[in-house]
């Protein structure tokens, strides 16, 4: 397993009975984790002091109860600066065991010796991206959620990398990719945190057991003759680490590179465990 073990401001504090006690920053956050399938005693004072709690509805969906928590902060990772906010589905804004696999690429672009060029796909507030740039890469960073797009330039302002070159584009990925495909343009590197099921800027479903495969076919066509890497990230039970390896190499297999893919995690500092946080599918030459 590939752990994000890395962090100062992140932390799984403890999980049980379906939720995970998790630090950001300063603050205590209780949300649902589907793999949390375990009873333990929920001892740590956290679990009685949290600032907030997202509740599971049994009908789908839930909603936030909050005690004491601001509108928005951020935490830091390194050079990093993320903006934080609970929004819906549970979510904050950031996936922290992605750290990961930003410390792994960011590694392969420092030591590449030549500019390097990364597109990423279903892009998101950026973690990727600012990691990219940070690192010396120019990134095209796609997603289909204009508000998203803005979040990630945020968080691109605050890790200093105003000017970095990051250009940023609201449009639906696949449709994206076909487009740079006939453009004749090309990268030494891709990104994509593809989710399980979405939608596009003009109602395009997208579902991930279906659209993934096509897509990373389309994406090949893309690369340069030397690619420095690919990573594919699922946070979908159905397409286990065998199927991105097995996958990567129907398609990626002619590089020659190195193909390996795991599930990524993160510690939890209670009790020394790692929690399961879906799977990442790496090439790299």
């Amino acid at each position: 397993m590939w752990i994000a073990n890395n962090w100062n401001d992140y932390e799984v504090i403890d999980c049980s009975k379906g939720e995970k006690l998790e630090r950001w920053g300063d603050y205590l956050l209780v949300r649902p984790d589907p793999q949390v399938i375990w009873d333990t005693p929920k001892t740590h004072k956290g679990w009685r002091k949290m600032n907030g709690h997202y509740h599971r509805s049994a009908k789908g969906g839930g909603e936030w109860e909050f005690f004491d928590l601001p509108e928005q902060w951020t935490i830091h990772y390194g050079a990093l600066t993320f903006h934080l906010k609970p929004f819906s589905f549970k979510h904050t804004g950031l996936f922290p065991e992605q750290a990961a696999n930003w410390d792994w690429f960011s590694e392969k672009i420092r030591t590449a010796g030549r500019p390097v060029k990364v597109l990423n796909l279903f892009a998101y507030t950026g973690g990727a991206t600012i990691a990219a740039a940070a690192a010396g890469a120019s990134v095209t960073h796609v997603d289909a959620s204009k508000g998203m797009v803005t979040w990630a330039k945020e968080n691109a302002v605050s890790s200093g990398l105003k000017d970095a070159p990051i250009r940023w584009i609201v449009d639906d990925c696949v449709k994206f990719v076909e487009r740079e495909i006939r453009r004749g343009n090309h990268y030494d590197a891709i990104i994509m945190d593809p989710p399980s099921y979405g939608r596009g800027p003009k109602g395009e479903i997208w579902k991930i057991e279906d659209a993934i495969y096509p897509l990373v076919q389309l994406c090949g066509q893309l690369l340069t003759d030397e690619p420095l890497f690919f990573l594919i990230n699922s946070y979908t039970t159905g397409l286990q680490p065998a199927v991105l390896s097995y996958m990567m190499h129907t398609v990626l297999g002619k590089y020659h590179g190195t193909i390996a893919a795991d599930e990524i995690g993160l510690p939890v500092s209670s009790n020394g465990l790692v929690l399961p946080c879906g799977a990442s599918g790496r090439f790299s030459l």
